[in-house]
Order: C-alpha cells, then structure tokens, then sequence
C-alpha cells in the first residue's frame, strides 16, 4: 500500500496550490484527479487557432487568488478591460453611465436617478461590508437605492462582479465586498487560464508532489474519528494521514461513509450552486464598432470582447463571451441559447457570417455554493469537525472570497491547517 501524509482529491487550482504549500511545508502530497487533464474549470481549450476558457474568466487584482498566485512565482499575464461599457435595455443598446460625465448625459435615467447614481457610486468604495451580516443582496438594494434604473445597474454590475443571481438569497456583504473589489480592476489573461494550471503544475512537480491523473477515488476511509486511507476505483487502498478533498459538498459527502452524522450532511444540504449558460464565440471581425463590452439591465446577460486586451488566439481571431446567469433551477438550455443568441443579433448583426469557433455551455457550474440566507455557518472549512484529517477546499469553501480567490484562499487555509498539525504531532 502507498503512503503519502497528504493525498488531495483534485487538481484543479485549489488542489495544485494546495499540493505545493504542502509540498513547500515537506509533506509528502499526491494529488488524485479522477480526470485525465489538470485544471477543473480553469481548463482552455483550443479551436481553430482560438482559445477558450470554459465560461467568462477574470481574475480580479485585489482578490486573493492574484495575491496567491503572485507569492507563489506565478506569471500573470494580460490586459484589463476598459471602463467603456454599453447597456441593454428594452433591446436598444445605450452608453453605460460609468463616469460622471456619462451618468449627467445618460438617456437611461431621470435627473433624480442620475443624482441617485452618483451618490451610490461614491458611496460604494466607503460601504464597510462585514457590517451588512443579515441582508439579502435585494433587501439591502430596495432599502438603500430609491431609483428603479439605478437598482437594475447595480444588479447588473453584482451579477457581473460574482458571476451569480440569485439576488434574493445572495448576502448584501460579500456581494458588495465583490463589486469593490472588481471596482479595483480585473484581468483576462493571454492564452487563457490554462497558463495559469500549467505553470501551477510545473511548480507542483518541481516541489515533488506526486500527480496521479485518471483515477477515481472512491472512499474516504475513516475509523475512531480519523482519516485512515483512501479506496481508488480498482480496490487499490492509498494510506494517508490527512486528505483535502476539493471535490462539490455533494461529492465529498458521497465519500464518506456514516456522512449524515457529520458536517458534511449540513454543507450539502445547505448547498446552493450558482451556474450558467455559456456562448463562446471566435470571429473574423465585430460588425458593429464601440460594442466591446454590454450589460442587459432587463436581463441577466453580460457580453465582452476580450481579445480588445487579451491575446486569446494564434491568429488574430477575435473572441467573445456571453452569459446568461442562471437563478437557482432556471436552466432551459435551448431557451438560454436563443436569448444569448438575440442579443448577439442585437449587438452584433451579421455575426453568424464571421464565425470562425464556437463554444456553447448550456449548464455550467460556476460556483458549487456561495454565502447565502439559510447557511447554518458563516464561514465553511477547511477542517471537518469528528474526522481528524480531513479538509475542504474549493470555490464553495468561503470565509468572505467568491470564485477563483475562494479556491485560492481554502487551499491555503487547508494547507495550513495541515502543517500546523503536524508540527505540533
């Protein structure tokens, strides 16, 4: 039987980073991915000449993962997106007021919502978060922003920032800390995300962590209220003394055995999954000029051109991305396509004649949960009470981050969970 002293169930970013603190600490780490591929939805994929990450990515420079990553000696390369933004309502296409001065000259607001508008902006940066503990995102935003306009912008603008909607679950703190954060700039990365988990990769074998691909754990096996080892696909047993699974609260529960009597139960239970209908598309051209970047206020889709700051091709093919944020069961695929489809006519007739690759995700997961009403826990993780050894880590394990940062920042809290452990073993 092999031993390791930690095994980590997943390779995406939060298991690779995990796996290299570990590894740095002098843990002795594998990593299992049931996959035959590193990365989870931080993959790119190539078409054609063009890359595609799974969905719209950006990482956001005053979120932990830049910060993760940046202490780690990874190499980030890209361009932010302008400011210049359009707005869809109504399906006519109008400036977004992102200034001052377009807020004053704005057709989409009344005198008193365009005063509203300038209050609230000036006001967001000042907004201390973590004293908004109980208010749901719409609760906050129908008490504080009087203007019925001005509220579809700043749905829009958190839908965007958190990539979720679900405004009358969402907590009004965390959102409104994501919007100040996405306020102090975000990156699309040249050659898309999968030059992160490369480099991430690299490092991991570099500090000796062990890559294991295309195998399914099957168990977490427990005895006396501790990790003992792990059961793979062909009966093969791994002993380990810690794992960190960075699998859904759904899947790590289901590896258990006796998981209803743990906090597991409660994290799956309470789980509340934000996902999304994707269109990716690789053109020759944008037949329309000035139309980079569009937020539908009466719907909840967000367009954006990212080769205007991104190199996503090996030539010159430009890429864009669509989304459709879904609430909680409102998946229709075929619907979602149509929709994502109009608005691309709105915006850019002719398209379909440019079209050079294409992408469609009709369900994806963006997050396996997010900070909600209903949580029993504020926080979740990285430790799983009554199994000593076990941790979690992944974008649903949160203390505040959303998306990447949440995965950055469990990885490195599991890991240091960890290496405290054992060194006072």
């Amino acid at each position: 039987m092999k031993k390791y002293d930690t095994a980590i169930i997943g390779g995406g970013l939060a298991g690779l980073i995990a796996a290299i603190e570990l590894a740095k600490g002098g843990n002795k780490v594998v990593i299992l991915e049931k996959s035959g591929r590193l990365g989870g939805r931080a993959i790119t994929n190539k078409k054609n000449g063009v890359f595609f990450n799974l969905g719209g990515h950006a990482l956001y420079r005053a979120g932990k993962a830049y910060s993760i990553l940046q202490e780690l000696g990874v190499r980030i390369d890209g361009g932010a997106p302008s400011s210049k933004m359009n707005a869809i309502w109504n399906n006519q296409i109008l400036p977004m007021p992102a200034s001052p001065i377009s807020m004053l000259s704005s057709k989409l607001l009344s005198w008193s919502g365009k005063m509203t508008l300038l209050r609230l902006v000036m006001k967001l940066n000042k907004i201390d978060s973590t004293t908004l503990r109980n208010s749901t995102l719409r609760d906050w935003a129908e008490g504080e922003i009087p203007d019925p306009m001005v509220r579809h912008i700043y749905y829009a603008l958190c839908r965007t920032a958190t990539y979720t909607h679900d405004p009358d679950y969402q907590l009004a703190g965390p959102v409104l800390a994501q919007v100040q954060r996405s306020l102090k700039g975000v990156l699309y990365l040249h050659g898309g995300w999968q030059t992160i988990v490369d480099q991430l990769h690299e490092k991991a074998v570099q500090a000796g962590v062990h890559i294991v691909s295309g195998k399914d754990v099957k168990e977490i096996v427990h005895q006396a209220g501790k990790v003992q080892k792990l059961k793979l696909a062909d009966e093969e047993y791994i002993e380990i003394s810690n794992v960190i699974s960075t699998a859904s609260p759904y899947e790590t529960y289901k590896l258990v055995r006796n998981a209803d009597h743990t906090i597991l139960k409660l994290w799956k239970d309470e789980a509340r999954p934000s996902k999304a209908a994707c269109l990716d598309l690789g053109l020759k051209k944008l037949p329309a000029r000035g139309r980079d970047f569009a937020i539908a206020l009466d719907q909840p889709i967000f367009f954006s051109h990212h080769t205007v700051h991104a190199k996503l091709s090996d030539n010159g093919t430009l890429v864009v991305h669509m989304v459709k944020y879904n609430g909680s069961g409102e998946s229709d695929p075929k619907a979602d396509e149509q929709m994502l489809t109009a608005t691309m006519n709105t915006l850019h007739p002719g398209w379909e004649q440019e079209v050079v690759a294409r992408q469609f995700l009709p369900n994806i997961t963006v997050v396996h949960d997010f900070m909600h009403i209903g949580k029993s826990d504020r926080f979740t993780g990285p430790s799983v009470q009554g199994i000593r050894g076990l941790y979690v880590a992944g974008d649903w394990v949160s203390h505040g981050e959303m998306l990447a940062d949440a995965s950055a920042a469990s990885a490195n809290r599991a890991a240091e969970a960890i290496l405290k452990e054992s060194h006072l073993s």
